[in-house]
């Protein structure tokens, strides 16, 4: 009923940046937040960045400031910019959507996850 489809991740050295995309499609609702995920070997799946259907944002401590999540409500479609790129970002990086179902309950839908290794 909701797909999402990431794309844009890649090997990049440190210092480098990258620039996901996160395309929605199906019932993906009106009173909906969307975001990136990202989740390391051996760790677990952590929250990066959240942006609400009226633009609220939420980023974790470590990456604001060098990354930014945006939207084309247009196009359905979410962004994570990512600057100054670290080796600890490495990480298989997962769009979610969280839509309201209207019957008081929230239903999570995954992207298959996108690829960033930052090495030299």
């Amino acid at each position: 009923q909701v797909q999402l489809v990431e794309s844009g991740g890649g090997l990049v050295q440190p210092g480098g940046s990258l620039r996901l995309s996160c395309a929605a499609s199906g019932s993906i609702g009106v009173i909906r937040t969307m975001g990136w995920y990202r989740q390391a070997p051996g760790k677990e799946r952590e929250l990066v960045a959240t942006i609400s259907n009226g633009g609220n944002t939420n980023y974790a401590g470590s990456v604001e400031g060098r990354f930014t999540i945006s939207r084309d409500n247009a196009k359905n479609t979410i962004y994570l910019q990512m600057n100054s790129l670290k080796p600890e970002d490495t990480a298989v990086y997962y769009c979610n959507l969280a839509r309201w179902s209207g019957s008081y309950t929230w239903n999570n839908y995954w992207g298959q996850g996108t690829q960033v290794t930052v090495s030299s």
